[in-house]
């Protein structure tokens, strides 16, 4: 197997495009075949995705729920 693409910057994933690149993720490491340095660059870049994914809706969580001011 390849190594891992590159991916932007995380600034720039829109909460869609981090969901789809992490499940990428998830399909590859659950495939099997990777080297064990493929492998830990795939979960390292699963968890910076799975961070992003949880800031946006930590985000829009944060846009519905009222506040108590």
């Amino acid at each position: 197997m390849s190594e891992p693409k590159t991916a932007e910057p995380a600034p720039s994933l829109t909460y869609e495009q981090a969901r789809a690149e992490l499940a990428t993720v998830v399909e590859r490491l659950e495939s099997g075949g990777s080297t064990l340095e493929e492998s830990l660059a795939l979960w390292e870049r699963g968890e910076e995705l799975a961070t992003i994914c949880q800031r946006w809706l930590d985000a829009a969580r944060a846009r519905l729920t009222p506040s108590d001011s």
